[in-house]
């Protein structure tokens, strides 16, 4: 059944097309250095879309914590999307996702011996990291959802971009799900296509780079997904194997489900889903209905599963109690490189790293 904006989506292109002149004369000004932007002496990579919701920013943030953290001392800062505090914010392991938001939170859980913080104005979070006399060996600040933060200038931006939804064949929003026009690209150092099937040929790989149209300082890249064993939401549940044939009620408010929902019909031929809109904040009365939906699947092996963010959100908020003793499961991300794709980024990032006069430790 079309949505509410697929039916009137026409209706909304000039509305588009106010929102892309604001959009563009907002670029123009720091183009012509009307609107300032800051660059630090510390080494500051962004990882952003140009795309609404949906390409993978926090599991490519993940892959570049993990990539770095082992030998350099590394923070996250994001801006904290919808979270109920104001200013700078340091996550600890406590915080909740109304203190920082909810993939904040996730970043922290996965990584706690790194520095995570959220901030409205970036280049104020990144002052406060960097100057921190308890941070003096901070060596690389990652930015999280900054593509459109134009008031930092980032040593390396990263731009990602979801395989099927490619920005050439998108509009602006409202009419598309474009944040600026696809000419913006061109801000960016490095650009990877997220979610990319892994048996993808190498002529699709080169007709995407053709579209893309990159200039020669820009790399591109391709990333897919892996999805990791089931892990329970409140460290209740006992683990489960996915090859037992389950049923599955796949709750979900994330922007594009589509890929987990195939990769759970590997396993299962039942699965139920609730879908709800990105970063949505689960009511009492969300909870009752998955609890409801829950005891109608008519099986005596049935699970919840969830992604790791609807998860952050569904231990925080009011009313869940009630599936604490649910078997109620989120399942962890993580991107793959494809090809030789991995060995090039990785030197491509610690070269970026190396070169920069803050950098204090070895990474050989």
């Amino acid at each position: 059944m079309p949505t509410l904006k697929q039916k009137f989506r026409w209706y909304l292109y000039p509305f588009s097309i106010i929102y892309g002149t604001i959009v563009s004369f907002r670029n123009f000004l720091f183009n012509a250095n009307i609107l300032k932007t800051e660059e630090f002496d510390i080494p500051v990579i962004s990882v952003g879309n140009i795309t609404v919701g949906g390409t993978g920013k926090t599991p490519h943030t993940e892959y570049l914590i993990k990539l770095l953290s082992e030998k350099l001392n590394v923070a996250v800062l994001s801006r904290g999307y919808k979270r109920k505090s104001k200013g700078f914010v340091f996550a600890s392991p406590q915080s909740t996702i109304f203190d920082i938001g909810d993939e904040p939170k996730q970043i922290k859980q996965n990584f706690k011996d790194v520095d995570v913080a959220v901030c409205e104005s970036r280049v104020k979070g990144i002052n406060r990291l960097s100057n921190d006399e308890n941070r003096k060996n901070l060596n690389v600040i990652l930015l999280d959802d900054a593509y459109q933060h134009r008031y930092v200038k980032p040593g390396l931006s990263i731009l990602l971009i979801d395989y099927y939804r490619p920005i050439n064949e998108d509009h602006l929003l409202p009419y598309g799900s474009l944040r600026e026009n696809q000419h913006e690209k061109s801000r960016a150092n490095i650009i990877i296509v997220s979610k990319t099937p892994k048996n993808i040929k190498p002529i699709e790989r080169r007709i995407i780079e053709k579209n893309l149209a990159l200039f020669p300082y820009q790399s591109l890249y391709f990333t897919s997904l892996n999805y990791g064993e089931l892990k329970s939401v409140f460290e209740s549940s006992q683990l489960v194997d996915l090859n037992d044939n389950y049923h599955i009620l796949l709750v979900t408010g994330i922007a594009n489900p589509l890929p987990l929902k195939n990769h759970l019909a590997e396993y299962s031929k039942n699965i139920f889903h609730l879908q709800y809109r990105d970063h949505h904040a689960f009511s009492p009365a969300d909870f009752e209905k998955i609890q409801s939906t829950f005891n109608e699947i008519k099986s005596d092996k049935k699970i919840i599963i969830t992604t790791q963010k609807d998860g952050m959100r569904i231990q925080d908020l009011k009313g869940h109690e009630n599936l604490k003793s649910l078997p109620i499961f989120y399942i962890p991300i993580e991107i793959e490189f494809l090809n030789q794709d991995k060995i090039t980024f990785n030197n491509q990032i610690i070269d970026y790293i190396t070169k920069n006069k803050r950098v204090n430790k070895s990474i050989s």
